[in-house]
């Protein structure tokens, strides 16, 4: 795939999206990341109407308007085509990976869970351009009941996967830990609330690039 993942994949949660001023807002927000350097970006909305996913979207693409910057929508394979986004996320319970693949096409980024302290049984087959792994720490931002596998679960993993499969590491990932877990073997860090509940979410995010390098 000619897109190259970068160190840093930020998720931008619904939950940090004033219900006032939201075009605004995320208008602002999106121009300031693209001045920053963003080139990968998660919109996840678990709880929004399809309406609400579009508007969202609609602001986001608008100051996002790059060749070099790929927007992902979680979960909603069936709205990437109507919101211009460059690709999906799925989870064990939205739709398959080779079902988002067959709705998307061969040119769309498609990525899924992977695994925590092993690969799920065939994930390393499906037709997926990265896989996520974690939780790496404990985290807040999405529910789960899996222990974090640390920068050693992350190593385990990429022994397993091999040098070239993508490995979008997530979970509790923070700037002082970030380091050891891209050193382990992961291919990208993913943030959420790390970056966008700080007050200058740009400005964070130029810190986090300048450490990464």
């Amino acid at each position: 795939m000619p897109f190259s993942f970068p160190k840093l994949y930020p998720i931008l949660d619904s939950s940090i999206i004033p219900s006032t001023d939201r075009a605004e807002f995320l208008h602002r927000l999106g121009s300031e990341l693209a001045a920053a350097g963003v080139t990968l970006l998660e919109y996840r909305n678990k709880t929004g109407s399809d309406a609400e996913i579009l508007f969202d979207a609609a602001a986001l693409r608008a100051a996002l308007l790059a060749p070099n910057i790929k927007l992902i929508l979680d979960d909603r394979a069936d709205l990437v085509d109507q919101m211009q986004f460059d690709g999906v996320h799925v989870d064990a319970e939205d739709i398959a990976p080779t079902e988002a693949r067959r709705l998307l096409g061969p040119s769309r980024i498609v990525g899924t869970f992977g695994g925590s302290d092993a690969f799920l049984p065939g994930i390393l087959d499906v037709p997926a351009d990265y896989l996520a792994v974690g939780p790496v720490y404990a985290t807040t931002t999405k529910q789960t009941s899996t222990p974090p596998i640390g920068p050693d679960g992350v190593r385990r993993l990429r022994d397993e996967a091999g040098l070239e499969r993508i490995l979008t590491a997530a979970g509790g990932v923070t700037l002082a830990t970030a380091p050891a877990v891209l050193a382990a073997g992961a291919t990208t860090v993913a943030v959420s609330a790390a970056i966008f509940r700080t007050p200058d979410p740009a400005a964070e995010f130029r810190i986090w690039l300048k450490e990464l390098g």
